[in-house]
Parts: structure tokens; C-alpha cells; sequence
């Protein structure tokens, strides 16, 4: 996997955290930057941890499944992406909430996918820290940047972000056959 691929890969993970954080963004209008804050880093630590879990339980069962590595890297990827174009999850229920409780809920809902991640970058054989920084890192920016940027993105269609979020995982999908 090279670097592009990984920022790519960090990039379409972190979709629904900046759809959630520009959800939040709209509605909350007091303490913006300390709340923004802590949606960006709740969201980047459950992007990087997410991966480190999903390639330490792969580790476990890697030899058995070496040889089909291609085609797991393959259907998660490609699965994924297809979660990405089709899911109809409503978010809006979960706008206005900043407690420590729905930070939590909305870190692990919005990085479930970075777990798959993690699995398939074990089975394409690299270490998970870089890969992982990278990825909560990408997360941080893209949260802060969904938040602030709401003057100018309201213009887009959330599920036009997650349209692009799935075609880039099925791109990796496919790759990985190759």
C-alpha cells in the first residue's frame, strides 16, 4: 500500500465523521471551538484505535488465512464501499448531542469501517502505527474541516460525500487483486 493509498484510504474512512462533525456544526453555536474540539479528536483517536484493534484480532488468524488474503482485502474494501453508496442512516438524531456518552456512541459508529481497515492492512502485510496515525490524523482535519466549513459545504449533498467515500474503497477493493 503506498502512501497515497493510505491517505486515500484515511480520507474515505473519514467521511462520516466530517459529515457528522458538519451536522454538528450547524446546529451548535456556543463554545464552537472547544466543541468542535472535542468531536475532531474523539473522532481521530476512534480512527486511529479502531485499525490497531482490527489488525491485532487479525493477527490471531493471518496464517490461516494468507492465502486468501487478495480476495478478503477484496471484500472488505469492496463491501465497505458499497455501505458507503447505499446506507440510509439517519444522523440527525444524534445533532445535538456533545456529552461524553454520545462522543463516545458517535466515535465507535462512525469508525466501525476503520476496523475492517485494520484487518485488510494486516493482510496486506504492514505494520498498523503508520497507517493508523495517519488515519486519525486525516480524521482531525477532515472533522475540523466538515465543522467550520458549513457556510460553504451546505451546498453539497452529505451523501454526495459518501458517494466518493464508497467509490475510493471500492477502487482499493479492486486494487488489492491486482
Amino acid at each position: 500500500m503506498t502512501q497515497w493509498e493510505i491517505i486515500v484510504l484515511a480520507a474515505a474512512l473519514a467521511i462520516d465523521a466530517m459529515i457528522v462533525s458538519f451536522s454538528y456544526g450547524l446546529k451548535i453555536n456556543e463554545n464552537k471551538l472547544y466543541n468542535s474540539l472535542k468531536l475532531a479528536l474523539t473522532f481521530g483517536f476512534f480512527q486511529f484505535i479502531m485499525p490497531v484493534i482490527g489488525w491485532g484480532i487479525s493477527s490471531s488468524f493471518y496464517e490461516l488465512l494468507y492465502i486468501y488474503s487478495k480476495w478478503i482485502v477484496f471484500g472488505i474494501f469492496t463491501a465497505l464501499g458499497i455501505k458507503f453508496l447505499f446506507s440510509k442512516e439517519e444522523k440527525e438524531s444524534q445533532r445535538d448531542c456533545i456529552t461524553l456518552i454520545c462522543l463516545l456512541s458517535l466515535g465507535v459508529a462512525t469508525s466501525i469501517d476503520a476496523l475492517g481497515a485494520g484487518i485488510t492492512i494486516k493482510f496486506i502485510g504492514i505494520n498498523i502505527i503508520k497507517p493508523a496515525i495517519e488515519i486519525g490524523i486525516v480524521t482531525i482535519i477532515l472533522s475540523m474541516t466538515g465543522f467550520w466549513s458549513v457556510n460553504k459545504l451546505k451546498k453539497l449533498p452529505a451523501k454526495g460525500l459518501e458517494i466518493a467515500g464508497g467509490v475510493l474503497l471500492i477502487y482499493l477493493g479492486i486494487k488489492s487483486l491486482f
